[in-house]
């Protein structure tokens, strides 16, 4: 089943226990996959988008959602 729930920076962030603007950076550098969706100039992208991006990270450790 896929999660099509859209996600900010701000999910982002707390999905990956770091603050909002790091993820604005990672966007900024090219580390974060693109948008799935633009709204009003916003980006958003799918959960399950970020989950596979987050698995894939260098330096992914295995850790667990809480």
């Amino acid at each position: 089943m896929t999660d099509r729930r859209l996600w900010s920076y701000k999910d982002i962030a707390a999905h990956i226990r770091v603050q909002p603007d790091t993820v604005r950076s990672y966007r900024k550098h090219g580390l974060l996959p693109p948008p799935d969706h633009v709204e009003g100039g916003k980006p958003y992208w799918y959960a399950d988008t970020v989950r596979a991006w987050v698995a894939s990270r260098p330096g992914n450790r295995g850790r667990r959602e809480a």
